[in-house]
């Protein structure tokens, strides 16, 4: 596993965490800083995972509403919450990341669905994804 898959799962726990237990994702962010300090051998995927937060964290709105857009008939709130962190994660990434090529983004957020969430969830993490890409273009 890459380093930057290994950093997107952990931003994925951490907006996965902040989600379910209601709290505010700086504080889970912080919480996850003082862990990897404590845990040198995890340091590698940290970088990416805290930038990652920190830009959902920054562009939580626009992030909200384009998913909400794009995925027909589904609000956030009826999402399963691994779905949410998955979309915000991909989400970030296609727009504010112009290192990640889109099909890498989109193809790292169906993965991340296939093996965390519904069997439903990797093809609708893919249209909105798809629909999120090709509004850009």
């Amino acid at each position: 596993m890459s380093a930057r898959t290994k950093a997107r799962k952990r931003a994925l726990d951490m907006l996965y965490i902040a989600d379910v237990r209601q709290l505010p994702l700086r504080d889970i962010l912080r919480e996850e800083a003082e862990r990897s300090a404590a845990q040198p051998q995890r340091s590698s995927s940290w970088p990416y995972a805290e930038e990652i937060v920190r830009g959902v964290i920054d562009n939580a709105d626009g992030i909200d509403r384009l998913i909400e857009l794009h995925a027909t008939g589904w609000s956030l709130a009826r999402m399963p919450a691994v779905d949410r962190a998955i979309l915000r994660v991909a989400v970030w990434e296609l727009l504010h990341n112009p290192e990640v090529p889109d099909a890498v983004a989109i193809s790292e957020a169906i993965e991340a669905a296939t093996l965390l969430s519904t069997d439903d969830s990797a093809a609708f993490v893919n249209g909105v994804l798809g629909a999120i890409a090709d509004g850009r273009h």
